[in-house]
């Protein structure tokens, strides 16, 4: 029975479950689940509602019932905190100029949208915070402003600024000696070892002060900025924002680590400051015997590879162009030009790779394949007579050539004597014969008694018979320019021929470096594999590097013609009211097939002397051979003067068409045809530069001028002018001193202190300049340095100083120190200062949006860039500076400037110099020297020096 019920159970449910699912589907059941459950989610939803709505108002009526009612103080504080807060205003006047402080507002605009606006508004949406920021910011911007009004910043720019730069060069060269004197290779070349001799020399020379922490860790020079920025903003900030810790601690590291930090990474890049020479320069036509001379000078075998590739792209665009027959040979011409460079390259890069990179001077010495100078040249020329005293000295037989420059210096000084006698005689004033022969005698008396006499120690060794002749006519006879001429042709005599002196000299490795000096030394050609690995030395009169230059052609020039050129003729020509000569050149080409072409063409002085600049710039080489006749301010229409230019220029025309000249530089040929071309000659060269050039080469020849002997008599000769006349003494014993420094090498400070001048700051050496002439100090100093003159002779150092004041004195007269103070007001006026707002604004904000940080240059390009820097660098430098210092001297120097600007740790050490050296200008009230050195006095090498001194003191 009860198995009956329950099968009827299961059948009538299967039976309702079959006809349920006939008649919804076999997906109601799902629905069904659905609906089930969105019907108890539903109850959940309205009980939850319900129920919150009915706590609130049970929980509202509890607080009225048992806390107590709120204050009327406290609403109207929510009220007033709820309510619109009134806008700050904002004072828009900082500097007091409105053309700059429009520009400074845009770059705090800028700034506060760029580096917190974005962030802080992530944060918040109150623009109180913002405002508080600008007016903090604006207010330290005022004060700056102000204290920048009080300050005179002509010192800071003539002498601190050139001393910490002139330090710097010192400190970077005495690290370089240091590594040049180990004896690892590996050693000198290692970038960190020149680091660390760099900063050892800094701690010898500051004492108390080391940067190398700052320079050389990203921690240390974070804390070194955050604790300069508050210095800076306890100085700058009004008392109330400075002791707002957060406001302080904010601005602190946003002008550590967003404006500092990232402007000195920037000033301290080698690759940024390569850019930076080359802008600067980018007026100057680029070189090519400098950029050839940098190439085959280079050790570094990245910049090689990197012109290489340069070349070879340049090569390959060249051979893609689809030229017509007219252009044919310009492209030809580059393209032998760039294979030229790529041989170049190779070559140097074999010579380094191959470890035969030698010393030019001491292979020139071992294959004595010299040019030869004649003595009568040496003793005339500043930078050979260097090299010659010093080997007299060495030799012992420095009396003999201070005989000769003695008696130079006396004649000249007699002459002049004598023509200011004369000339006072026919103005009519009264001037006493007897005065003058006194001061000539008591002068030629010196001489002798110097030199001649007995007691002269060391004597100089002629016959006595002509020491006789000359005594009887000091003690008779009234003394004359030329009463030592016999004599002086005597010594002359024995210095060309005795073979301790001249003939020795020539031999000597003395005798090179003054060949190098005079850039008239080749370096050693190199020979590939294929010729036989060797290297030998050639020299030529004609100086610098030997080119190679057989492979290139001019093109349109036929090399094979024989050339000929004369002045055949000589007019006057008046233009508009401007007279002028005008000189007529016939030329003849003689062509290989044996046919003539001859033309005349027609060119002023003028178009010679911009011819000659041109061809002297683009060949350096050049300038010791070609004389360009000066140019004659007056009386240059004069019929005997133009007959005597003509005869000059034909000389130099002759000597420019000389075979000898032609097959020295193939490539000169191309200037010369467009020279004597018939038709308008085109000037490179502007007016201002081509007399610039007039007034140089006069000055560079007297420098050259054995009268500036005359500023090297020794002491007993200025002794004994002085008894005679105390002004004409002083002069003679202060030059006396420079021979007398010269021979022995004295540096002068050594003569009052015991303290090294190399272990001191440049600007300690300043009282050697007695004149109060801030130019010419700051040349000395810089010269100085850049070039090592302190190795060289007083005598040396006093012609530069001479030359200085020459060339000072001659463009600017009395007038230089006005115009200095002139410059740095003009440099520092509200114009100049907005423009250099602007032009920061425009290059952070071009077009109102921040700049992209640009993309990290790669290393091919700034290889390339360091070579064009170190390129224009050198082809800027004067033919006058290498004349008088050397070639040689001045080409060291240069690189030694660009080497040092090469290290970023070593750049950034000089930033932060500049730096200091501003704020301590800026505020001269604060003890920031003290600052400085608490901050910098945390090196271990400031401590481990401590120690070593205080254990010297001990012993």
């Amino acid at each position: 029975m009860f198995a009956e019920a329950s099968l009827s159970i299961w059948g009538w449910g299967g039976l309702g479950v079959v006809l349920f699912l006939i008649s919804f589907g076999p997906f109601a059941i799902f629905y069904l689940a659905f609906y089930i459950l969105c019907f108890i989610g539903g109850g959940f939803v309205v009980l939850l509602l319900f129920g919150k709505t009915n706590s609130e108002k049970h929980l509202e009526r509890c607080e009225h019932s048992y806390l107590p009612s709120t204050q009327p103080a406290i609403l109207k504080v929510s009220e007033e905190m709820k309510s619109e807060s009134k806008p700050i205003k904002i004072d828009r006047r900082l500097t007091g100029s409105n053309i700059i402080d429009e520009p400074l507002q845009q770059v705090i605009q800028f700034a506060l949208r760029d580096y917190i606006q974005y962030w802080y508004y992530t944060l918040s949406d109150d623009e109180t915070f913002l405002l508080e920021i600008r007016q903090t910011v604006q207010n330290a911007l005022v004060q700056f402003s102000t204290r920048s009004k009080e300050v005179d910043w002509q010192p800071y720019f003539t002498t601190r600024l050139v001393d910490d730069f002139a330090t710097h060069l010192r400190v970077f060269r005495k690290a370089q000696e240091r590594l040049n004197e180990r004896e690892d290779p590996k050693q000198r070349d290692a970038p960190e070892e020149l680091l660390d001799s760099f900063f050892e020399a800094e701690v010898e020379m500051e004492r108390n002060i080391c940067r190398d922490m700052v320079c050389m860790s990203r921690k240390d020079e974070e804390g070194y900025l955050r604790d300069l920025c508050e210095v800076l903003l306890y100085l700058l900030l009004p008392s109330g924002d400075f002791h707002n810790k957060n406001m302080r601690y904010f601005l602190r590291e946003v002008l550590a680590r967003g404006v500092l930090l990232p402007l000195i990474n920037q000033l301290s890049d080698p690759d940024y400051i390569n850019q930076f020479v080359i802008w600067m320069i980018h007026d100057s036509s680029c070189n090519y015997e400098a950029f050839l001379n940098i190439l085959k000078l280079t050790d570094k075998p990245p910049e090689l590879e990197a012109v290489k590739d340069k070349v070879l792209e340049e090569l390959q665009h060249l051979r893609s162009l689809d030229t017509g027959a007219e252009d044919i040979n310009i492209i030809k011409n580059q393209m032998n030009s760039l294979l030229f460079v790529k041989k170049v390259c190779e070559t140097r890069i074999q010579r380094l790779q191959s470890g035969k990179e030698v010393d030019a001077l001491k292979l020139a010495a071992n294959f004595g394949k010299l040019c030869v100078i004649p003595l009568e040249h040496i003793l005339v020329h500043n930078i050979a007579l260097q090299f010659f005293m010093d080997y007299m000295q060495h030799m012992g037989g420095q009396a003999v050539l201070f005989f000769w420059l003695t008696v130079e210096g006396y004649r000249v000084t007699a002459q002049q004597q004598l023509e200011v006698l004369q000339s006072s005689q026919r103005d009519g004033k009264k001037q006493s014969t007897q005065t003058t022969k006194g001061l000539l005698r008591a002068a030629a008396v010196g001489v002798y008694d110097q030199y001649l006499s007995e007691k002269a120690s060391p004597r100089v060794q002629v016959d006595e018979a002509s020491v006789t002749r000359l005594a009887q006519k000091l003690s008779k006879e009234d003394p004359t320019p030329e009463i030592f001429d016999e004599i002086q042709r005597k010594v002359y005599d024995m210095m060309l021929k005795d073979e301790r002196y001249y003939p020795s000299f020539r031999q000597h490795p003395l005798y090179v470096r003054m060949l190098a000096e005079l850039d008239m030394l080749k370096e050693p050609s190199f020979r590939g594999s294929d010729d036989g690995d060797g290297e030998s030395f050639n020299g030529s009169p004609t100086g610098s590097i030997n080119l190679s230059l057989d492979d290139l052609s001019s093109g349109s020039v036929d090399e094979s013609a024989q050339l000929h050129a004369f002045i055949s003729d000589t007019g006057v020509c008046n233009d508009h009211g401007k007279t002028y000569a005008l000189y007529t050149i016939t030329v003849i080409r003689k062509n290989s097939d044996g046919s003539e072409d001859i033309w005349k063409t027609y060119r002023r002085y003028s178009d010679f002397h911009d011819f000659h600049m041109r061809i002297t710039e683009q060949f350096e080489s050049l300038g010791p051979i070609l004389k360009l006749p000066g140019k004659k301010t007056f009386n240059n229409m004069d019929k005997e003067f133009l007959e005597k230019r003509k005869k000059d220029l034909n000389s130099y025309l002759q000597l420019l068409l000389n075979p000898e000249m032609v097959k020295a530089c193939p490539v000169l040929l191309p200037y010369v045809y467009d020279f004597l071309e018939n038709k308008a000659y085109s000037k490179g060269k502007g007016e201002f530069a081509r007399k610039m050039d007039t007034f140089v080469n006069p000055l560079r020849s007297s420098m050259r001028n054995v009268s500036n002997a005359v500023k090297s008599l020794p002491d007993s000769l200025a002794e004994g002018v002085s008894k005679v006349s105390a002004d004409v003494g002083q002069d003679f014993k202060k030059l006396g001193q420079d021979i007398k420094q010269s021979i022995f090498k004295v540096p002068p400070l050594l003569q009052k202190s015991d303290i090294d001048p190399e272990h001191c700051r440049v600007s300690a050496q300043l009282d050697d300049n007695v004149d109060d002439n801030i130019p010419l100090r700051v040349m000395l100093l810089l010269m100085d340095e850049v070039f090592d003159l302190k190795e060289r002779n007083q005598w040396l150092r006093r012609n530069i100083k001479n030359l200085l004041q020459q060339l000072i004195k001659a463009t600017y007269g009395d007038t230089i120190n006005r115009k200095i103070v002139d410059h740095v007001d003009y440099m520092t006026s509200p114009e100049q200062v907005s423009d250099y707002v602007k032009r920061f604004r425009d290059s952070y904000w071009p077009n109102g949006i921040l700049a992209e940080t640009p993309p990290r240059r790669d290393k091919s390009l700034r290889m390339r860039t360091r070579v064009a820097a170190k390129t224009t660098l050198l082809g800027i430098m004067p033919d006058e500076l290498k004349h008088i210092i050397g070639a040689d001297t001045t080409r060291k120097g240069i690189l030694r400037v660009f080497d040092m600007f090469q290290h970023q740790s070593l750049n950034r050490r000089l930033v932060y110099v500049f730096l200091e050296g501003f704020l301590e200008t800026l505020f001269p009230q604060y003890k920031f020297p003290e600052l400085f050195v608490k901050l910098h006095s945390r090196s271990p090498r400031v401590l481990k020096y401590s120690q070593k001194m205080r254990s010297l003191h001990k012993r």
